[in-house]
């Protein structure tokens, strides 16, 4: 139960950053990567148990680009 509600709270957020993306309420900046990032763990989490490796390194991908996106955007801040 606790992985299956990881899963859906992180698919309510990958939703609710692309959602407010596509309708310009925020921009693909610090927030969005930090909800994708956030999303993308908690689905790779209520994964585990489901031994759904193929969907899992999806995710875990997807934090990993987002992890790269926050990085550029917090030196780009800095300069």
């Amino acid at each position: 139960m606790f992985f299956d509600i990881l899963g859906w709270i992180g698919m309510v957020l990958v939703l609710l950053a692309y959602g407010l993306l596509s309708i310009n309420k925020i921009d693909n900046g610090k927030l969005y990567q930090i909800l994708n990032l956030i999303a993308s763990i908690f689905m790779a989490i209520g994964l585990l148990p489901k031994n759904a490796w193929f969907s899992f390194a999806l995710q875990i991908a997807w934090a990993i680009i987002a992890v790269i996106a926050i990085i550029k955007i917090v030196i780009k801040e800095k300069k």
